[in-house]
């Protein structure tokens, strides 16, 4: 079965550009698919797995998909954070790092 094209939210560009702009490193996973997150996030010697969903579409639009389910299922007690817009990428940075 042919793999297709990894597809990218809308707002996945402009949370990145924001992550980068405090000086966290970004790599996409979206190529991975699978359920698998679409980011990996490195900031202040932590990593993040965050999951883009467009925050203009509606809330019915933005549920997981059955394979981001069972990505999530598999890889309990490892938080993946679903955002929706780049301030909440950054908040989950700074809230997290602000736990320690």
């Amino acid at each position: 079965m042919a793999r297709r094209a990894a597809r990218i939210d809308a707002n996945q560009t402009e949370i990145v550009s924001a992550l980068r702009s405090v000086g966290a490193k970004v790599q996409s996973l979206a190529a991975v698919g699978c359920g698998t997150p679409d980011l990996l996030v490195g900031y202040r010697g932590d990593l993040y797995l965050i999951e883009c969903k467009d925050g203009t579409k509606p809330p019915s639009a933005r549920g997981l998909t059955d394979d981001q389910k069972a990505w999530h299922e598999a890889w309990a007690g490892y938080p993946v954070y679903v955002i929706t817009c780049a301030d909440e990428g950054l908040q989950v940075l700074s809230t997290s790092w602000g736990d320690k």
